[in-house]
């Protein structure tokens, strides 16, 4: 018997073949079919995928035999890596010099063996696909090509498995990232809400007792303190919602009517301007996640009491019921949307440059976060808007079907 050489380039070798991540594995079915189907096609009682290790060949998929490993300087395979032909075939082992002694050959009479080299994108021989007789034999022509076909087969296999694993490592290290800057998020923006608070208490107290002594420039200077205050306070609440908005999509639905959210949406807006709001006709029950779709509502009829210069403001909510889903159109007379800002209205930080009604110009995070919880609640968002005439939102959500009947009389 003579023990297989090394691959000069042996260190690159085994940390290619340590990258897959394949070695002491379980069996996979893939594997297993295919050395079952390669053991059928070539009429053959064993067939192997083997990756050669650093002192043992270990068995991906082994048909025909029971255990998984072998020693590396017995195996076949440890010569089959060498030979740069397309198929490393020994008719009969016993007349081998290599293989005369193998105790493979003497205690398990391996007689036939025949071995593709499974070489990664890189070039680099893992191991094989390899099959085993107990008797010298020859392999035919299509049976030759059905094997090196099917090692092809291992080998994307090999790729896909490793290609699946590093997107799950990078999916897992973007999560965590996501969590680290959700925490992060809430412990700056509510560590910052109290100083903000104090700027607002602050300006209006410096007011109150010194406004005597202040010119006009000094009571602007004020007033400036106070509203930044303000923005920067609406624009660390809008951050929060949007962080959090994975959590409050996750929240449990329930059974509620379409009327009730909608009232107490605008009693929360606390009105005080001459507005019309048309609640649908048809007061709906829904079973829907109610915080979700509240604070969905919340932002959009917000938006359009925000961005309205009209007098009068006038707002169309509908919503129907319709396979599966619930449709919402909601309907102003607002200032309308410019038509090159209209397709990235939903990205995150992205403004209309547009003034509100009090002057102010928004954070570009509301309607992201709209767009993320519709997404969530398994639905979807459109605008159409035309500049001084108004706005259009769209969207839906799907029903939750699978709710306890005992929600309803939780609800009354």
């Amino acid at each position: 018997m003579i023990t297989p050489q090394f691959p000069v380039d042996e260190q690159e070798r085994l940390s290619a073949v340590q990258s897959y991540h394949l070695l002491d594995t379980l069996p996979e079915k893939d594997f297993d079919n295919i050395t079952a189907l390669t053991a059928n096609i070539c009429v053959v009682p064993i067939s192997l995928v083997t990756l050669l290790d650093a002192d043992r060949n270990f068995l991906k998929s082994h048909y025909g035999i029971s255990f998984n490993e072998t020693p590396r300087n017995i195996s076949f395979c440890g010569h089959a890596i060498l030979d740069e032909a397309n198929i490393f075939i020994i008719e009969d082992a016993r007349k081998d010099p290599r293989f005369k002694d193998n105790p493979l050959v003497s205690d398990m009479n391996a007689v036939f063996y025949a071995g593709v080299r499974l070489i990664n994108s890189e070039g680099y021989p893992l191991g094989t696909l390899c099959i085993f007789d107990t008797k010298p034999r020859k392999l035919s022509k299509s049976k030759k090509k059905a094997l090196i076909a099917l090692a092809y087969q291992v080998v994307n296999l090999f790729e896909a498995k490793k290609r699946n694993r590093m997107l799950l490592e990078v999916q897992q290290e973007l999560k965590e990232k996501n969590e680290e800057l959700k925490n992060f998020a809430g412990i700056v923006s509510h560590d910052m809400k109290m100083p903000l608070a104090n700027m607002i208490i602050t300006s209006d107290m410096l007011r109150s007792k010194y406004g005597t002594l202040l010119d006009d420039q000094g009571k602007k200077y004020l007033d400036y303190i106070k509203q930044s205050s303000f923005t920067l306070s609406e624009y660390i609440t809008g951050l929060l919602e949007h962080y959090e908005s994975d959590h409050t999509a996750s929240l449990n639905s329930e059974v509620f009517d379409s009327h009730d959210l909608l009232e107490e949406i605008i009693e929360l807006l606390n009105i005080n301007i001459d507005c019309e709001i048309n609640l649908p006709e048809e007061n709906i029950e829904m079973h829907a996640n109610k915080v979700a779709l509240g604070q969905i509502m919340l932002n959009i009829v917000g938006n359009s009491l925000k961005y309205n210069d009209k007098k009068k403001i006038k707002i169309d909510i509908n919503c129907v019921e319709k396979n599966g889903f619930y449709h919402f159109k909601i309907t102003d007379n607002g200032m309308g949307i410019p038509k090159e800002k209209i397709a990235h209205i939903f990205d995150l930080f992205t403004t209309t440059d547009i003034l509100d009604r009090n002057g102010k110009k928004g954070n570009g995070i509301g309607l992201s976060t709209v767009k993320k919880l519709v997404n969530k609640l398994g639905g979807e968002i459109e605008v159409f808007s035309e500049m001084k005439k108004g706005t259009t939102f769209q969207f839906s959500i799907k029903k939750n079907s699978n709710l306890n009947v005992d929600n309803k009389e939780m609800k009354n």
